[in-house]
């Protein structure tokens, strides 16, 4: 595998090894010693799978502590932009993001560590994401960043044209400067 640094150094990218032959392919997308030895260490307790159609944008979602997440996010299917936003304070990347085009074809993978709220755009007719997660969904400390605060400034890459398809939840979502927030 290789990893890709990010302008953010807690944020990777991952390009996991790919062998193909005749039959189609197989790759490793996990591997605990591996991950490690790049200082991806974390023991993940959930895995989700979203299904989601073209234009919708899903975010920005993080947990407090002590149920802080570490993702390490995947499409299988189709293709999205996706972003992490350092919501530490007191960190010299706060309030910064890193976008990437996660696909089925590019076969990338993101890794979030804890302290990071994280959101995509679909932008094929359909996505396939998934996710493995460090810590259990815990509602009660479950909380969204708007995905057009103006302080982030997120290019989503959205046509003017288009209108996102955004959850209820997500349109609730408050600004940077009013978010429960982590400290660095």
């Amino acid at each position: 595998m290789e990893i890709f640094e990010t302008k953010i150094p807690e944020v990777k990218i991952i390009k996991p090894r790919v062998f193909g032959d005749e039959r189609g392919f197989f790759m490793e997308t996990w591997n605990e010693r591996d991950f490690s030895g790049v200082g991806i260490k974390s023991a993940f307790v959930q895995d989700n799978h979203s299904r989601s159609v073209q234009n919708t944008l899903r975010g920005l979602h993080y947990q407090l502590p002590p149920y802080a997440q570490g993702k390490l996010v995947r499409v299988i299917r189709g293709e999205v932009f996706d972003v992490a936003v350092d919501i530490r304070r007191g960190s010299p990347t706060f309030g910064g993001w890193v976008g990437r085009v996660l696909s089925e074809e590019n076969r990338l993978q993101m890794w979030l560590p804890p302290g990071f709220a994280h959101g995509f755009y679909v932008i094929s007719e359909t996505a396939d994401f998934q996710y493995k997660c460090t810590e259990f969904y815990t509602p009660s400390h479950e909380r969204c960043i708007r995905w057009d605060d103006e302080v982030l400034a997120i290019n989503w890459g959205i046509q003017r044209e288009q209108k996102p398809i955004v959850s209820k939840k997500d349109t609730q979502g408050t600004s940077l400067n009013d978010a429960d927030l982590f400290e660095a």
